[in-house]
């Protein structure tokens, strides 16, 4: 015990360097992996988000207990969510809001009756995916799609609704449309999961050239 004791005083600094971050780690700020596809072409494998875990709640270190609200999610933004429903962190983007009434169909959202714009689709990709832009009611984001408007392949992801998103909800989907397990397939998103927003990815690892960064994904927008 006295070993003990000597040891932490020895080292009080170092210690408490280590707990004030990841103090800040839990309640300020924190970078998330992103080992998937699922928000292409947004967000790639290998990319690190930094999470601003104060873009909505001031939360208790370590909780998701918020103490002060300090905005709500908005439409299109990316958020980062402890998703009970699948048993892990998640990386989606808002499409629906409280009360929103939303469908799908053959891939072309509508909002509240307002059927979304896309841009002209880009030349089709080897897998007959096409990458087109998606004016989430005034936001251009791009989308990742197997088909379109009776075009290329269409999914059993494709449509849905129209259905109407709950109070303290969201609807969320995945940027790379037709492979991207989101609010089809795990429900609404409580808005107590949700803890925080992205919109800068810090460095990203490249899976196919032997974890080497990707130079031109530093500090890069999203």
């Amino acid at each position: 015990m006295t070993r003990l004791l000597t040891l932490l005083k020895q080292n009080r600094s170092l210690i408490l360097f280590v707990s004030l971050m990841l103090v800040f780690r839990s309640a300020v700020a924190d970078w998330n992996s992103v080992p998937t596809g699922s928000m292409k072409p947004t967000i790639v494998e290998g990319d690190r988000l930094l999470v601003n875990k104060m873009a909505y709640d001031l939360r208790i270190p370590f909780t998701h207990i918020s103490i002060a609200k300090l905005a709500d999610p908005q439409r299109g933004d990316i958020v980062i969510f402890d998703s009970m429903a699948s048993d892990k962190k998640l990386v989606k983007r808002v499409i629906g809001l409280p009360s929103d009434i939303i469908s799908m169909r053959d891939n072309v959202l509508s909002i509240n009756g307002k059927t979304l714009q896309y841009s002209d689709a880009s030349s089709q990709k080897k897998d007959a995916s096409e990458i087109r832009v998606e004016n989430l009611l005034g936001l251009n984001h791009q989308v990742k799609l197997a088909g379109i408007s009776g075009q290329g392949i269409i999914t059993r992801q494709s449509s849905f609704g129209p259905i109407t998103v709950p109070a303290d909800h969201y609807l969320v989907l995945g940027d790379n449309r037709d492979h991207s397990a989101d609010s089809r397939m795990i429900g609404f998103v409580p808005r107590a999961e949700i803890v925080g927003r992205s919109q800068t990815v810090v460095f990203s690892a490249n899976y196919e050239n032997y974890y080497l960064p990707r130079q031109e994904r530093f500090l890069h927008p999203l």
